[in-house]
């Protein structure tokens, strides 16, 4: 547990703070919605400091600004995508952004961590969204101009992106905000195999249309949060758009899904607000229920964890037999029996962004300790076979031991330079990203 819990109402308050825990010697841990799934908030910073302040940004929520002409609004870090999304509605406006923690995490804590969001293609994290971002650190505030884009040097708002709260707090963010879509096609796509459902979703996200959802489910993920037969893999597919009927571009998709093997049963168009059709729905209120039921698991004697990673299309056949293979394996030797389900969560031109989940028996007062004998074989295996140790969970304490062989070592050293100028006495987030200072 933290210390102390700071509650700022402004950027004055948290200048004062961070004196105050530079002062005192204690680690400051800027604080969302509390969802991080890697260890990132939790105040494990180790016998150096003298105590933890957790700096929850909750009272800074405010919509500020909405300009009208750039398609663009500044918000304040703390507000939760609900809430961000209820006063942007006023305005006719929303941020097509929707992480699984998208009811409680926060706009601070999506660009923090580089959260990923509604969409499988082209728009996937909150990257696409941000055109400035506004944090204090300190030594001062570190603000960057609002372009539409720039060439000049390293990026400050690259820099922040994911920086996890140790190079300051991120207070304020100009975003790019989006007419509300008024059309939407859908459909789910059954395919033979899941390798077969790999190739059509390569295809589809490189012929340039772009589909806002397109997550190919594995038989045996389909088969539990979509209705599946356990044969059969699901390809969930859908467009959307704020000005013209969304299944001409459908159309093509599934012309390419057919020539790989895909079968559907309809297509769901509607224009307004629009639903997805039954697979496609069944599976989505499995997502977004899944939050909950991850902690619900280990109460009913199950042991459910989830990881992603990405990698290019011609590694991942292979990439994924080993990681599958070696997830498997420590699972089953741990607890007895498992199950490894994998989806593709997002996918990119060059590659996917695949997405396991375990399921398996847990020994009660043992949870922990198996959960570590299977995360860190499966970990060594993403990093053995050329992936990413997280695509958009972040790093967190969690994954940092992994993190520091993925990353080269000069920038290593940069990044340390650059927390060293920004906060030498090293009380911004202490063991996220790099060891603790002290």
């Amino acid at each position: 547990m933290p210390d102390v819990v700071a509650r700022p109402r402004g950027e004055q308050d948290i200048e004062e703070l961070l004196g105050w825990c530079e002062t005192a010697g204690a680690a400051v841990i800027p604080f969302g919605g509390g969802t991080s799934v890697t260890g990132g908030v939790e105040p494990d910073v180790g016998a150096g400091y003298a105590g933890s302040v957790s700096l929850d940004l909750g009272l800074m929520d405010r919509v500020l600004e909405v300009d009208e002409t750039s398609g663009a609004a500044l918000a304040e870090a703390g507000v939760s995508g609900p809430e961000l999304n209820a006063q942007l509605a006023t305005r006719g406006r929303t941020l097509r952004h929707f992480p699984q923690s998208w009811q409680f995490s926060t706009l601070g804590g999506w660009v923090a961590t580089r959260a990923g969001g509604h969409y499988a293609t082209l728009h996937t994290r909150i990257d696409d969204f941000v055109e400035s971002i506004r944090a204090i650190t300190p030594r001062g505030t570190w603000e960057s101009r609002r372009l539409p884009g720039s060439g000049a040097g390293v990026s400050p708002d690259r820099m922040l992106l994911g920086s996890e709260g140790i190079l300051g707090v991120i207070t304020r963010v100009w975003l790019r905000v989006q007419r509300r879509p008024t059309y939407r096609a859908s459909a789910a796509v059954r395919f033979p195999s899941f390798g077969a459902g790999a190739a059509a979703t390569a295809q589809i996200v490189g012929s340039g249309l772009y589909p806002a959802a397109c997550r190919l489910l594995d038989p045996a993920e389909a088969r539990l949060t979509a209705g599946g037969d356990g044969t059969h893999a699901l390809l969930v597919l859908g467009f959307e758009s704020a000005s013209h009927p969304a299944t001409a571009p459908l159309d093509q998709a599934l012309a390419i899904a057919r020539d790989h093997g895909g079968q559907w049963d309809g297509i769901r168009s509607s224009s307004g607000a629009g639903q997805p059709g039954q697979a496609a729905g069944d599976w989505r209120q499995t997502f977004i229920r899944m939050p909950y039921l991850r902690n619900t698991y280990p109460a009913m004697g199950v042991l459910a964890e989830t990881f992603e990673t990405a990698i290019t299309w011609d590694a991942f056949p292979a990439f994924h037999e080993r990681v599958l293979a070696a997830t498997k394996d420590a699972a089953q030797r741990e607890c007895g029996r498992a199950v490894v389900m994998c989806r593709l969560a997002y996918v990119y031109p060059d590659g996917p962004a695949p997405y396991y989940t375990v399921l398996a028996p847990v020994r009660r007062g043992e949870e922990t300790g198996q959960w570590d004998a299977i995360k860190r074989p499966a970990s060594d295996a993403i990093i053995a076979a050329g992936g990413t140790i997280t695509h958009h969970h972040a790093v967190g304490r969690d994954h940092r031991p992994w993190y520091e062989r993925q990353r080269p070592a000069p920038f290593g050293l940069a990044l340390r330079g650059a927390k060293a100028a920004v906060d030498p006495a090293g009380i911004l987030n202490p063991g996220v990203l790099l060891p603790p200072l002290r």
